[in-house]
């Protein structure tokens, strides 16, 4: 797989991700938000599971989630996103 069709896949599982445990409703939208993306752009480029965040994202298309799986790269970070994570 090339390296552009790779970032769009991942693009597209980390919005779903976001989307699946309520974080892009949390976003705020100070101005480390961009930095924030891109750190969490780049956890998951590397990630070396997107198969399986496929597969749960696809077992959690229509109830959500309280949280992200734990293999995820960014799921401390959606958590506080989300408001899940304990403060």
């Amino acid at each position: 797989m090339g390296i552009l069709q790779r970032m769009d896949e991942r693009a597209t599982l980390m919005g779903r991700m976001m989307r699946t445990v309520g974080a892009d409703e949390g976003m705020s939208a100070d101005m480390g938000l961009g930095l924030a993306l891109h750190s969490a752009a780049q956890k998951c480029l590397g990630c070396d599971r997107p198969e399986e965040c496929a597969g749960w994202l696809d077992a959690h298309q229509n109830t959500g989630a309280d949280h992200a799986p734990d293999y995820c790269p960014n799921a401390n970070l959606f958590a506080d996103w989300s408001g899940q994570r304990a403060k």
